[in-house]
């Protein structure tokens, strides 16, 4: 056992979490070991190797499908094909851009030829800006037709390339909750209360949501599982988890396309961005969330194999800027 690394020491020596390395080895990508008198996952040189190669292709934002298809493949072949088609998307994204600051450009020129002490022009510009919202513009500011409907496809595009985000209200209610945790206790830990949930038939049919678990991040790093339940499951046995009151409350919700550390940190960074820009802030009260829109295990693998990734669920706690004044 000596030549064999635990699961939590690799997790830190390459800054993911436990959860990433199983979420990797479900997907068939690297492959663990457990013995009988050891509790923890253990990865040999070869599992250690294939991981700095998945690390390495992820940094290049390869797709876990497209990993899955390198992996399975002899010779270079598949990875170039990848490649060669990653530098052509993004390529392709570079040009948008630039065809859509050549618009904006053009509309700029227009604008400052523009007298907004003037209502007659203040309308006119209004009254375009409608044309271009509704799709149904046959001139464009400087006499350029194409560019209104070309600049309607470029955001179309571009759009789609980022996912949205939805303000969304979870209510109060109470709900059982486990121990905070560091992330690879909580999963380590075979008898948490994911496992002793899936024996409670009764409490099961309680469940608020159609996903069985929350996974909560407090904000000093730690992790708790959370189900909500309906008020009667107050009066079931719930030892040794505690039964509390979900408060609920405001929340911006993404959902990243896979369910590993880079995937959920860029969610976090778009959700960010867009607080910016909104009257919105960061509650860092209350728990960041997550949770996967499971069916039953055949379908979820069924799902998983034939998208390539799991689709998880984030909600980042919000409230109103407070202003000074």
């Amino acid at each position: 056992m000596s030549n064999l690394i635990k699961i939590k020491d690799l997790s830190a020596r390459y800054d993911i979490t436990a959860r990433t390395l199983r979420y990797y080895e479900d997907m068939g990508l690297i492959t663990g070991s457990r013995t009988d008198d050891y509790a923890y996952r253990l990865y040999d040189e070869a599992a250690v190797i294939r991981l700095e190669q998945i690390l390495i292709l992820r940094k290049l934002n390869i797709s876990i499908k497209d990993i899955q298809r390198i992996f399975n493949t002899t010779g270079s072949g598949v990875v170039l094909d990848i490649l060669n088609k990653k530098v052509q998307n993004i390529d392709d994204e570079v040009a948008l851009l630039h065809e859509l600051k050549n618009i904006v450009l053009d509309f700029i020129r227009e604008i400052e030829q523009m007298d907004f002490t003037d209502d007659t022009n203040v309308k006119l510009l209004y009254g375009k800006a409608k044309k271009i919202e509704t799709h149904v513009a046959n001139v464009d500011y400087i006499g350029k037709p194409s560019n209104i409907n070309r600049l309607i496809d470029i955001t179309d595009k571009l759009d789609k390339k980022i996912p949205d985000i939805m303000v969304v209200r979870l209510p109060k209610c109470k709900a059982i909750v486990s121990a905070y945790q560091p992330i690879w206790e909580l999963f380590s830990n075979e008898n948490n209360l994911m496992g002793w949930m899936e024996n409670q038939t009764q409490l099961k049919k309680e469940i608020i949501f159609d996903c069985a678990d929350f996974l909560c991040r407090h904000n000093d790093g730690n992790f708790r599982w959370l189900y909500t339940v309906h008020d009667c499951a107050t009066k079931m046995d719930t030892s040794p988890y505690e039964v509390i009151d979900f408060e609920g409350g405001l929340y911006a919700m993404a959902v990243s396309i896979n369910d590993d550390d880079e995937s959920i940190e860029k969610v976090e960074a778009k959700i960010t961005t867009w607080l910016d820009n909104t009257n919105f802030e960061w509650d860092n009260q209350r728990d960041v969330l997550g949770n996967m829109p499971y069916l039953n295990e055949n379908e979820d693998d069924e799902i998983k194999r034939g998208l390539g990734y799991h689709q998880l669920q984030r909600y980042i706690p919000i409230k109103l800027k407070a202003y000074g004044g």
